[in-house]
């Protein structure tokens, strides 16, 4: 029996969450894509608490784009919750790819946090 794309979706997403989980001293940097948009979040679990987020979804970005679920704004989002994790002195973190494979937009995220100065 075939998966649809959401199923598949949400089984690798529960597969990754079973083995990846934040703590304190290393939060879950979890990201979301949609069509239109990315969001970024680190995560203390233990805590249950968001440490620190971005998102493309805001009135700054409406007019610089249309589609802001590219590599050029993930580089740019990767960027920007790396210095935003640093401000609030999380220096490494648990790199949780939400069920989307890593390629693309999820691997110029990623990419651009390890260049910002986030370790995973």
């Amino acid at each position: 029996m075939a998966l649809t794309r959401t199923e598949a979706l949400t089984r690798r997403h529960l597969r990754v969450r079973r083995k990846v989980a934040g703590s304190p001293e290393r939060p879950r940097l979890c990201i979301h894509k949609s069509l239109k948009h990315i969001y970024a979040q680190v995560i203390d679990d233990s805590a249950g608490r968001t440490i620190c987020f971005v998102t493309t979804n805001n009135k700054a970005n409406k007019s610089e784009a249309r589609n802001f679920s590219n590599r050029a704004w993930a580089e740019k989002l990767g960027a920007l919750i790396a210095e935003r994790a640093r401000a609030q002195g999380v220096e490494q973190v648990v790199f949780d790819r939400g069920g989307y494979r890593y390629h693309g937009v999820v691997k110029a995220f990623a990419e651009a946090a390890r260049k910002s100065g986030l370790k995973f």
